[in-house]
């Protein structure tokens, strides 16, 4: 849309899109879905937006739960993100997980709405115990970014800076965004879409930190495995997601400055911030 006046923006996706790692469900998450509605309101202060994101969705789940909803919202602009979770299974098939999110830039594109997504940075170069993940991520990049050269869809190469792994880019967890990571992504949509006041900062370094006493890199590793890696592989095997029982943070298009009065109520009860 000229000069980014987007009116009605839609999000959809996964633990990313909904802001984990950016907030907390106490005080409320944020995430770059409502930092990119922030740089949208900005162009434009008459934006509604809404966030149909819930943690821990495949790429066929958002498809079968998310789709249909944001097509009746009518949006001007959606943000397409998922997968990741896909890439964490056992059982990954790159071409199906790209075939779901094709099907929901073909379905929102034809609809006439401007669809955004991004790519993902290697998880190898975060954790070096996701290493083995390395070729599923970039064969799952090169199918979107064919997917949205089909469809015209703006695709915002996050995959690319060095930044990307920086540590204080990742939450404790290394599988979501920090508020820095958040924001970056948030930039690098806003760039790729060419909104007034953009551009390719969200690519540059992070200021220079103090080096890693030696030794701490296999005891973050140890630590992390403990945290995180063991509760993610039980929840695995019992057949549970993070985001059971959870439903839309943002399921109606608002003004980013709505209060929490003004969205619907959950009916869900609040699950710790896992991926």
């Amino acid at each position: 849309m000229p000069n980014g006046e987007y009116l009605r923006y839609v999000a959809l996706g996964d633990s990313q899109t909904e802001g984990l790692g950016d907030g907390d469900d106490t005080a409320g998450l944020r995430g770059f879905a409502d930092r990119l509605a922030g740089h949208l309101t900005a162009v434009n202060p008459g934006l509604r937006y809404a966030n149909l994101a819930v943690r821990g969705r495949l790429a066929g789940q958002v498809r079968a739960e998310q789709l249909g909803p944001a097509l009746a919202l009518r949006p001007d602009l959606a943000t397409v993100v998922a997968g990741v979770n896909d890439i964490l299974r056992p059982r990954f098939d790159a071409a199906e997980v790209a075939a779901q999110l094709e099907e929901m830039f073909a379905a929102l594109t034809a609809a006439g709405t401007h669809v955004a997504t991004v790519t993902f940075p290697d998880l190898g170069s975060v954790v070096p115990l996701a290493r083995p993940l390395s070729p599923r991520i970039a064969d799952l990049n090169d199918r979107i970014r064919a997917a949205a050269a089909r469809h015209g869809v703006t695709v915002a190469e996050t995959a690319r800076p060095a930044a990307v792994a920086d540590p204080r880019m990742w939450t404790t967890d290394r599988l979501h965004a920090s508020p820095v990571g958040h924001e970056r992504i948030a930039s690098a949509l806003a760039h790729a879409l060419h909104l007034p006041g953009s551009d390719d900062s969200w690519t540059l370094p992070l200021p220079p930190q103090a080096a890693a006493p030696h030794g701490s890199a296999l005891a973050a590793e140890l630590r992390w495995v403990a945290a995180f890696l063991g509760p993610w592989l039980g929840r695995r095997l019992r057949g549970r997601s993070s985001g059971d029982g959870r439903t839309a943070k943002r399921p109606r298009l608002l003004p980013l400055s709505a209060t929490p009065s003004d969205i619907a109520p959950q009916s869900n009860q609040p699950q710790p911030n896992q991926p």
